[in-house]
C-alpha cells in the first residue's frame, strides 16, 4: 500500500466545503486540546480560525520551545542546473522557456561550495530542474561524493526516482529529499504540468513511499501556494504526513510553505494567500504535528521572515540564490523565481540572536542518533 491507496478515498470538494464549514465552536474544541487529529487541523486552517490566531501564535511558539528550543537551523540551497524536460506553468526553469541552460561542472560546483563554506554552511541544498539525461543518478551521486567532506549534512531538491536509485544516493550521503507535491487536485495539477515526466501525478505522489523504503533519513513535503485553494492543499499535505510518519516511522519529516514568487512566464495565483493566512498555516501544523520541522525560505519577505521566528519555524535559509552558479561561477544567469529576503548571512544570523534565539549550523538531531547508535 501507498499513499495512494489513501489519497483516493478522499474527494476534494468535499473536503474543501467540510474546511470551510467549519465554526469557531471547532476551532475552540481544537485549541482546548494537548493533541489535535486532522479534523482539529481543518478547523485550524478555516476561515473560521482567523479571530483565534494569537491563540494559535501563543500555543504554536510554546509548543516549539518545548520541542526545539531556542534554535533556527541555517541552511542555503546551491542550484546545480536549470535544464529541466517538463513544462511547469509557475516555474522559470520550464522547458518551453527559452533561457541558457546552465549545467555546474565540478570544478564550478567547488567554486560554489567555497563560497557557501565561507558563509558559515554546514547544511547544503542541492536542486536542479528534472532532466534525467543532465542531471541524472549519475551525476548527482558523483555531485554528493565531490561535496561531502564539507558538509555535515546534504539535502536534495530533484526530480522523483526510484527507490533503488535513492539508496544509491543515500550510500553516497544524501540525508534529505525534498519532494513537493506543487498541488494534491488532480486536474489543476495537469494543467500545470502538461508534458514530461512530472505530468505523472501518482508517480510524484508516491515519491515519499519510495523515500520511505529507501530508508531516507528526512523527507520535505509541501505545495506550492497559489496554485490551488490553499487550505485544501494543506489538507492533503497534513494527510500525507500523517500517514507516513506512522508507516516510516524512523524517518524525520519537514514542511515548507513556498508561496508562488514572479518568475519568467508570470504566472498569476489562483488564490492569493496573505500574511496573516501563512502564519494561520504554521501555527496550525505546528498544533497538529509537535515533531515536524517548519521551514521558511528566502520567498518570503524580511519583515515576515523576522516575525516568524517565534512562531513555530525550525529552519531558514539565508543569502540565497536560485541560478546555477549564483555564488561564484554565473551571477547572472536565470533565476528559478525571485527572492524577496536578500540580507546577509551576518544580518540573518544577527536578527536570531537578537530575538534570543540560537542559529545552528548542523543537524544535531541526525548526529545524537548517529552517535547512540553507535554506543548501542
Amino acid at each position: 500500500m501507498t499513499f495512494k491507496s489513501v489519497f483516493d478515498t478522499y474527494n476534494w470538494d468535499d473536503v474543501k466545503r467540510s474546511i470551510y464549514n467549519k465554526t469557531s465552536q471547532d476551532v475552540e474544541r481544537a485549541l482546548l486540546k494537548q493533541q489535535c487529529d486532522i479534523e482539529d487541523f481543518k478547523a485550524l486552517i478555516s476561515p473560521a480560525a482567523i479571530p483565534y490566531l494569537e491563540q494559535m501564535a501563543q500555543r504554536s511558539h510554546q509548543i516549539t520551545l518545548a520541542r526545539f528550543g531556542k534554535t533556527i537551523q541555517l541552511y542555503i540551497p546551491l542550484y546545480l542546473s536549470n535544464e529541466c524536460k517538463n513544462i511547469c506553468t509557475y516555474c522559470g526553469f520550464s522547458l518551453d522557456n527559452k533561457i541558457p541552460r546552465k549545467t555546474l561542472k565540478p570544478q564550478e560546483i567547488l567554486l560554489e561550495v567555497e563560497a557557501i563554506k565561507n558563509m558559515g554552511y554546514e547544511h547544503v541544498l542541492l536542486v536542479t530542474g528534472e532532466s534525467s539525461h543532465d542531471v541524472g543518478v549519475d551525476y548527482l551521486q558523483n555531485t554528493i561524493k565531490l561535496i561531502i567532506p564539507q558538509f555535515s549534512n546534504i539535502a536534495a531538491e530533484v526530480q522523483p526516482l526510484d527507490t533503488h536509485e535513492y539508496e544509491t544516493l543515500i550510500l553516497a550521503g544524501l540525508d534529505t529529499v525534498l519532494i513537493y507535491q506543487e498541488t494534491y487536485h488532480k486536474e489543476d495539477y495537469k494543467k500545470h504540468h502538461p508534458k514530461g515526466k512530472k505530468s505523472n501525478f501518482y508517480y510524484r505522489l508516491d515519491t515519499p513511499d519510495r523515500l520511505g523504503q529507501a530508508a531516507i533519513h528526512k523527507i520535505g513535503l509541501g505545495v506550492l501556494i497559489g496554485l490551488e485553494d490553499w487550505r485544501t492543499d494543506s489538507f492533503f499535505t497534513a494527510l500525507h504526513l500523517s500517514y507516513l510518519e506512522k508507516k516510516y516511522w524512523k524517518t524525520k519529516y519537514s514542511l515548507s510553505f513556498p508561496r508562488l514568487r514572479p518568475h519568467k512566464g508570470l504566472l498569476q495565483p489562483k488564490v492569493e494567500m496573505n500574511d496573516r493566512e501563512l502564519i494561520q498555516l504554521i501555527c496550525a501544523y505546528r498544533l497538529f504535528n509537535h515533531q515536524v520541522e517548519l521551514s521558511l525560505s528566502t520567498r518570503e519577505s524580511e519583515n515576515f521572515r523576522n516575525h516568524a521566528i517565534k512562531l513555530g519555524i525550525t529552519s531558514m535559509s539565508a543569502a540565497s540564490k536560485t541560478n546555477p552558479g549564483g555564488y561564484v561561477v554565473e551571477p547572472q544567469s536565470l533565476e528559478q523565481f525571485e527572492v524577496s529576503d536578500e540580507r546577509s548571512v551576518h544580518d540573518i544570523v544577527s536578527v536570531i540572536k537578537q530575538q534570543g534565539y540560537e542559529p545552528v549550523w548542523k543537524d544535531w538531531q541526525k548526529f545524537d542518533q548517529l552517535y547512540y547508535a553507535d554506543l548501542l
